[in-house]
């Protein structure tokens, strides 16, 4: 996933992350206290830490790994990060089976937090462009081969390597009546 990032955008993708962690969690905090939830909230918070504990395990085996000389390095990670969100996947559900509300505060904080790393993510690889990777790369790399966002030949003049508009539909879209069953 960061192979086309250089550190600098993994260090930003990182403490945006954690701000962003924290700000979620101080927000649902008060709101779920407001609306008398005190388990939920600390569920949340919980779920949150966890998540939180997990990518800095995840950072720090990273470059463990990429210190050893050894050819394959994926699999130790993939099993260690599995093995992590499993260990944690159980945790909350035994939780949820006893303390109901702890529970899904958990599971809410552990996928938030996963919501707001891919969201940190996705910026940093949209915010790259055509050279780091993502939609930038895609749409450069069909527009350098000289085709048009629906794979049809384009000369390329209409917006650089921007995909082209998409004009009315043709074939069997375009003998679909009104109610969607097809021209009679």
């Amino acid at each position: 996933m960061f192979e086309q990032s250089n550190l600098p955008d993994v260090a930003a993708v990182a403490r945006r992350t954690m701000v962003g962690a924290l700000v979620v969690g101080v927000v649902g905090l008060a709101m779920l206290l407001f609306f008398n939830q005190p388990w939920a909230a600390l569920g949340l918070c919980i779920g949150l830490a966890m998540g939180m504990g997990n990518f800095r395990l995840i950072v720090r085996s990273v470059v463990k790994v990429g210190k050893r000389s050894q050819s394959n390095k994926r699999r130790p990670l993939a099993i260690n990060t599995l093995g992590r969100l499993m260990a944690m996947t159980v945790i909350a559900l035994v939780v949820v089976w006893f303390v109901t509300p702890l529970g899904f505060g958990m599971v809410g904080g552990m996928a938030l937090f996963q919501f707001i790393l891919l969201a940190n993510v996705t910026r940093s690889m949209i915010k790259a462009g055509g050279g780091g990777g993502g939609a930038g790369l895609l749409f450069g790399a069909m527009a350098s081969r000289g085709l048009g966002f629906d794979g049809a030949e384009s000369d390329g003049t209409a917006g650089g390597d921007r995909p082209q508009a998409l004009d009315a539909p043709s074939g069997p879209v375009s003998d679909l009546s009104e109610d969607g069953r097809g021209a009679a």
